[in-house]
């Protein structure tokens, strides 16, 4: 069985994991210009970029958004505004940005002026910034008295304002190294901030817009439920109010996106991962100092194994727990395998240890007590409705998929009083039972679902791609119990299909498939 291990020892964050998967991927220049083609639109460049660690080469993610690297490649709540608008922002971090990084936003409202205060703490070593200016003799003096008109929005060090501007003050402090801004004769200063939200339902129109399969955009969009699943419940709200700070939401849904599409390439059979380191003491954010792992990041680790030692910092990301929670099969010890490629995607950030999420990429070995079975147990979760429309049954069936169903399917039935009805019956794995019931009560009219679970018997399969007279298709192949089937990819002939303007037919192209 063709398996892909995840080794967490030194945690995991989005960059991280796609850059060991990057490593394995004998598709690279696709997999970079696709990447760059379908995010050109919000001015993301991704690059490669060699990296060492504790001696170690492997490979660094550059995600830069209109020309710089975001700091974080995650998503962490900001505040809730007093309409009930919650905002959640890229985590902001030192210049040697990663695990461990310990930064936070502390926000301060006055009567009729919004004031907007970030106080920043980093580690040793870290460049202190401060935003007190000293200018030598010579050099043109900078004014922190600047005045501004009603209604606008200043962002300055020590600025005056007039009634019902926003002041956005930064008040930065390090442990060492402390510097200081200076400007020559005629230098000018200017900040700016865009303060833009994406709401939930927007980033998963950007997700499905994208130019990639079905499987890599249904497969971010069940990433970024559950990361909002797990905010919206740490924070007492609901998917509809959370908001994504809209530069750093793009370079999470990189991340997502790319660790999506990797696996796609890669197309292993099973993905299993080793139990989660996830750092130790305390993390800075919007609300204050919080415990690592931090809440929300907590609430998604929730059924998978994670443990704390002795680094200091936040080593596993909301983003990092979430892909894991989405695609991982099975958390265990490495089962024996025969492996055939290693991957390692490294952090920034310098530990003891190397910091670096390891991948292997091999086939399992038979008849191994901790390999995992071809059969299993699946959940059905099921409910009878007679009183919603088509439409709407359509609705919930489509985001049941969505959040990671396995299958989700209708059949007519008749209730009480004679009325036509529906049975909605949704299969899953078991570990999602709680997060899908909560799609029944939300998108249903029911009030009540009933649980039961099954061995299930299944063969194995493998993509190979083979040659046709219109190009590459892939071809899932399936065995077990003594019987072999095969069938070309639909979306491929589909594709290939639309390419000649619908003139060839599936059954056509399906005939020139060379096996």
């Amino acid at each position: 069985m063709k398996t892909l291990y995840i080794e967490c020892n030194m945690g995991v964050a989005g960059d991280m994991l796609m850059g060991a998967l990057y490593e394995l991927c004998d598709q690279k220049e696709k997999f970079l210009s696709d990447m760059n083609q379908a995010f050109a639109p919000y001015g993301v460049t991704l690059s490669v970029e060699p990296a060492v660690k504790c001696g170690i080469s492997g490979t660094h993610m550059r995600v830069a958004v209109h020309g710089e690297e975001e700091h974080s490649h995650d998503v962490l709540p900001e505040h809730i505004h007093e309409d009930g608008h919650m905002t959640i922002q890229a985590q902001e971090e030192s210049p040697t940005h990663d695990h461990g990084t310990q930064c936070y936003h502390e926000h301060v409202h006055d009567e009729d002026t919004l004031m907007h205060s970030h106080e920043h703490v980093h580690d040793e070593d870290t460049l202190m910034h401060s935003h007190e200016h000293t200018h030598d003799e010579d050099t043109l003096m900078h004014s922190h008295g600047h005045s501004h008109d009603e209604d606008t929005l200043m962002h300055s060090h020590g600025h005056s304002h007039d009634e019902d501007t926003l002041m956005h003050v930064h008040d930065h402090i390090h442990d060492e190294n402390e510097h200081t801004h200076t400007h020559d004769n005629n230098s000018h200063h200017e900040h700016h901030h865009t303060h833009a939200h994406t709401s939930y339902t927007q980033i998963l129109e950007q997700i499905h817009t994208l130019s990639f399969p079905s499987f890599v955009k249904d497969s971010a969009a069940a990433v970024y439920r559950l990361i909002g699943e797990a905010e919206s419940k740490v924070h007492h709200s609901t998917l509809d109010q959370i908001h994504f700070h809209e530069v750093g939401s793009i370079d999470a849904l990189v991340d997502v996106t790319g660790c999506a599409y990797l696996l796609f390439l890669l197309a292993p059979e099973t993905i299993l991962c080793s139990p989660v380191h996830v750092g130790n003491g305390f993390v800075h954010c919007a609300h204050g100092t919080l415990p690592v792992p931090a809440p929300a990041t907590a609430e998604l680790l929730k059924g998978i194994p994670f443990y704390s030692r002795n680094i200091q910092g936040e080593l596993c990301t909301p983003t990092g727990a979430a892909v894991l929670k989405h695609f991982v099969t099975s958390f265990e010890a490495m089962p024996p395998m025969n492996v055939t490629e290693i991957g390692y995607g490294m952090g920034t950030k310098d530990f003891a240890a190397a910091n670096c999420v390891r991948v292997f990429l091999g086939e399992s070995s038979p008849g191994s007590n901790t390999a995992p079975s071809f059969d299993d147990s699946v959940l059905s979760i099921s409910c009878n409705l007679d009183d919603m429309t088509g439409e709407a049954v359509g609705f919930a069936t489509e985001l049941l998929l969505q959040a990671g169903a396995l299958d989700v399917y209708t059949i007519p039935i008749q209730m009480k009083k004679n009325r036509p009805g529906i049975l909605l019956t949704c299969i899953c794995e078991p570990k999602d039972r709680e997060r899908l019931t909560s799609l029944f009560f939300l998108h249903t009219t029911t009030r009540g679902v009933r649980y039961q679970m099954f061995d299930r018997a299944k063969l194995t399969s493998e993509i190979e791609t083979c040659h046709s007279a219109y190009g590459d298709i892939r071809i899932k192949k399936s065995c077990g119990y003594g019987v072999e089937k095969e069938k070309a990819e639909f979306e491929d002939l589909k594709a290939i299909s639309a390419g000649h303007n619908y003139e060839v037919s599936l059954d056509q192209i399906r005939d020139t498939i060379v096996r």
